[in-house]
């Protein structure tokens, strides 16, 4: 099925991070998550561990205010378990109820699975493993689709090319830095698959710019990287607009894309982004930018091929 997304996505990785139930920082972060679940875009990207369950916590307590309208607006993943890495049919089913129960609801619109890194593609997809825990939920109608969320491009063309998932999630590797997803993507698409490119920032030196410490794929940004980030820069200028911005169009434009992933950490973040997401770029920085060449990506996915 394909799902009806809007072009952004708001990821909430760090919702709720270090607060305590009943806190005024709790509080807070409700107040930011019922931003979101009001605003504009279609669905609100949490999953199972992020923030150790805070961030699905906060967001059930915005559902609750929220009323009905807000329950299928959330997407979430499942995890491993945190102390023993085990990753199977029936962590599958404990995630599940463990962020339901937090969300408070009973279903989920999507369903993915995350960073399926402490199991082999073999366990997951074989029997009693994590894939079959997944199908289970979609079969029973307790999620209406389920996807398959992680990062190293071999690994996750792999998942694709099972046919079994609705959706796929890819972070940093398609950006005007690296576009090594762009097949996996394709064949998502020609499969009928919801396609979620997350991080088109590459969680780093597309939002900040080349500075010393700037990071891509949770990578440190080489100094080559640095180097064409700055002709890049130069490019924008010349045009007027922002590297920000043409790195979030880069994604937003593209054919193989149905929604952008964006991690939101407050209101300001929010209306900057919506902002971005506004700005119009020339078709002239996209021939100056296939102008420059590949650019010298740190992400090495290659332990996965």
């Amino acid at each position: 099925m394909t799902l009806n997304v809007s072009p952004l996505t708001p990821g909430t990785s760090g919702l709720g991070r270090g607060t305590e139930p009943g806190s005024a920082e709790e509080e807070a972060a409700v107040v930011f998550a019922e931003q979101l679940l009001a605003s504009s875009h279609a669905f609100v990207d949490t999953s199972n561990n992020y923030a150790g369950g805070r961030s699905e916590a906060v967001l059930g307590l915005a559902i609750a205010r929220a009323g009905a309208d807000a329950e299928m607006r959330v997407i979430s993943k499942v995890d491993a378990e945190p102390d023993t890495g085990v990753f199977d049919r029936d962590r599958v089913l404990r995630s599940f109820d463990e962020t339901t129960t937090r969300l408070g609801v009973d279903r989920l619109p999507l369903l993915h699975l995350h960073d399926p890194y402490s199991v082999t593609f073999d366990e997951a997809m074989g029997r009693g493993g994590a894939v079959e825990g997944l199908i289970e939920l979609r079969e029973s109608g307790r999620v209406d689709a389920i996807g398959v969320a992680a990062g190293p491009v071999p690994l996750m063309a792999r998942y694709v090319g099972t046919g079994v998932f609705d959706a796929v999630l890819i972070h940093n590797r398609f950006t005007v830095v690296d576009r090594s997803a762009e097949p996996v993507f394709a064949d998502a698409r020609e499969r009928g698959m919801t396609v979620f490119n997350a991080a088109p920032f590459g969680a780093g030196i597309l939002a900040t710019g080349p500075r010393e410490g700037a990071m891509y794929g949770y990578r440190p940004a080489t100094p080559e990287l640095q180097e064409w980030v700055s002709k890049l820069e130069r490019v924008c200028a010349s045009h007027g607009v922002t590297l920000p911005a043409v790195a979030l169009h880069f994604s937003l434009r593209s054919p193989l894309v149905d929604t952008t992933v964006v991690g939101i950490s407050s209101t300001a973040r929010l209306e900057q982004l919506d902002a971005l997401a506004a700005s119009p770029i020339p078709d002239g920085v996209w021939a100056e930018l296939d102008d420059l060449g590949p650019a010298p990506s740190p992400v090495d996915d290659s332990a996965y091929a």
